[in-house]
């Protein structure tokens, strides 16, 4: 599976509540080395882009998700949408980019 790095908006977002909310960015794929199956051990490390999750909560840690659950639909075989979508809105970017940079300075 391919995943591009960039900015992504978790299922649950909802629009009403800011560009925030549920937006996350995806940082690289690393592999869990103690799983023998090289595919299986793909996982997506990502952060969040709002300040209540519990993970930012928690030391401004990072989230980490095997490739295949990220990738996948959730709602049921009647109504399946992905689990993430990536966000390709510039001005959104611009905003998400800013988010990023006082939520994780350098």
């Amino acid at each position: 599976m391919k995943l591009q790095p960039g900015f992504y908006y978790h299922y649950k977002h909802d629009p009403k509540k800011g560009i925030f909310d549920y937006a996350y960015e995806i940082l690289n794929i690393a592999h869990h080395t103690e799983i023998a199956d090289w595919d299986l051990s793909e996982m997506v490390i990502y952060r969040p882009l709002y300040e209540g999750a519990r993970v930012y909560q928690s030391g401004k840690h990072w989230d980490a998700r095997p490739l295949g659950m990220f990738m996948e639909n959730v709602g049921g075989s009647e109504n399946p949408i992905p689990r993430f979508e990536q966000i390709t809105d510039k001005k959104i970017i611009v905003e998400l980019e800013k988010q990023r940079d006082k939520m994780y300075p350098n």
